[in-house]
């Protein structure tokens, strides 16, 4: 039996949690502070998850666009997440939840906006640069 000593990330407490660990699977969780840290030590001593957040490049743009996973995906996964999100390119309009990157290199998740870009914003310009041109012009 082995003993693995993590800090939770389950909350903003951040306990030092003890797992026992016996051929690959958790027997015992000892230190957590709350509910979420025996489910947290379970999953990272098995199988860590982590939620990946980025920018997309966006077409015409200089500006770029955050975009997130809609669940955690494997732990060992997030570079080839990475990789693919930056080939990818935001086309305009763009509404914050929608879909950039559908089944991200087949993990089941998906990548979303997790900003809004117009269509008519100019190049270069942000959505609300875009439109104090429009007013000043008016």
């Amino acid at each position: 039996m082995s003993v693995k000593t993590i800090t939770c990330i389950g909350c903003p407490m951040g306990c030092r949690l003890n797992v026992r660990m016996e051929s690959g699977q958790v027997k015992e969780v000892d230190g957590a502070g709350c509910g979420r840290g025996a489910v947290y030590a379970r999953q990272e001593c098995v199988c860590p998850m982590r939620m990946v957040t980025s920018l997309v490049c966006v077409r015409e743009r200089r500006a770029p666009l955050s975009v997130k996973t809609t669940r955690p995906v494997p732990k060992e996964r997030i570079f080839d997440c990475l990789k693919a999100i930056h080939a990818e390119q935001a086309v305009p309009p763009v509404e914050i939840g929608e879909v950039i990157v559908k089944d991200v290199c087949g993990t089941g998740v998906d990548i979303v906006a997790t900003g809004k870009i117009a269509e008519n914003a100019e190049c270069g310009m942000s959505d609300v640069q875009a439109n104090n041109v429009v007013q000043d012009n008016r």
